[in-house]
């Protein structure tokens, strides 16, 4: 009988959390639940300031990657002191739990485990509470996402997308592009030639006109090589050590191999054919109304700052602002931190 009432007292909402794991002082908070949704257990680590009930929820990249992983440098030492900042684990990444089938895993239910997160906030600390939300890199894929889903707008206080990509067949064409130029420039410079040339004779192998997996992911790899070699000219300079930072979180935040099993999940299952097609919100970018901010690397050759351009250019949004960082590639809130955060806090400020 005990455990009867026990099973009524955990499902008495739609949706679960538990495993608090520190006393909460609401000025600087330290809290972890984990969201129960379609099968899947996703924890939700945050921290910061949330004495005026303003969470921010970041959206990590990859797909695979873990929300604990951003919590360097000023996201930690200073926008967590202006909000609190929610670092969530998306389904199949991260140390994200659960059994569920490949059917449970697209776009579509991530966008509604999202908003189980947003549920589960509102009922442990108010519907008053005030929400922002920021992806970067596939992160913001996903936000998009939420955002133009069913009245989801209606939640936020305003989007941040960070180098984030809403539409797969326009960065297939934006890689092209970008390379042929970048690598122009940089043969131009005298830095690397051998290496432009291949990137050049790579682009040539693959088709111009009809976007496809295989050559998709061949462009995608190039980018984090090519912008290896950019940070190494000293195209890309950071004013900190965030490096060290994330793999600090990496190694004691996480169970490595609960986090790489999961991240390699996530990738195979979400980025396959049927799946990867529906990552495209070129036609509806107008319909995204909130305040919203776009922070890029003028350097960034994962996804290229053109792309930022495109998006800003198609929101719907009346106060949008697009920020270019000029030393930094795919994370300026890794290397341009201090101006990242002055925007973040910035953007937050003005629309709360």
């Amino acid at each position: 009988m005990r455990n009867n009432y026990l099973k009524i007292g955990l499902f008495f909402v739609p949706v679960l959390f538990f495993m608090s794991c520190a006393k909460e002082d609401i000025n600087d908070l330290s809290d972890t639940f984990y969201v129960r949704h379609k099968g899947a257990d996703m924890p939700a680590h945050i921290y910061g300031n949330a004495s005026e009930k303003v969470f921010l929820i970041l959206l990590h990249g990859g797909p695979g990657d873990s929300g604990l992983s951003y919590r360097f440098g000023t996201i930690k030492n200073r926008i967590e002191k202006s909000c609190a900042v929610v670092y969530f684990d998306q389904r199949g990444s991260g140390m994200s739990q659960g059994r569920f089938s490949e059917n449970d895993f697209n776009i579509d239910v991530m966008t509604e485990d999202v908003m189980a997160l947003v549920k589960v906030i509102q009922h442990k600390y108010g519907n008053d509470s005030r929400f922002f939300l920021m992806g970067h890199s596939w992160g913001g894929t996903l936000g998009i996402a939420t955002l133009l889903k069913n009245n989801n707008q209606d939640f936020f206080k305003g989007w941040i997308n960070v180098d984030g990509v809403h539409d797969w067949r326009q960065l297939y064409f934006g890689y092209i592009e970008n390379y042929k130029v970048l690598s122009k420039e940089q043969i131009a410079l005298g830095n690397r030639v051998d290496y432009w040339q291949k990137v050049l004779n790579k682009v040539k192998t693959v088709d111009p006109l009809k976007p496809n997996l295989e050559d998709f992911f061949k462009l995608n790899r190039e980018a984090f090589i090519a912008e290896t070699n950019i940070r190494r000219d000293g195209f890309i300079v950071s004013d900190g050590d965030y490096e060290k930072e994330i793999v600090n979180n990496y190694v004691f935040k996480n169970n490595l191999l609960t986090t790489f099993w999961s991240g390699a999940m996530a990738r195979n299952v979400l980025i396959r054919e049927d799946i990867f097609k529906n990552w495209s919100f070129e036609d509806r970018l107008n319909e995204i109304k909130i305040p919203s901010l776009l922070l890029w690397g003028k350097h960034d050759v994962v996804i290229p700052y053109q792309i930022g351009e495109r998006i800003s250019v198609k929101m719907g949004s009346k106060y949008k602002k697009h920020v270019l960082f000029e030393q930094s590639g795919h994370f300026p809130g890794g290397t341009e931190s201090q101006k990242f955060a002055d925007e973040v806090e910035a953007f937050i400020s003005m629309n709360k």
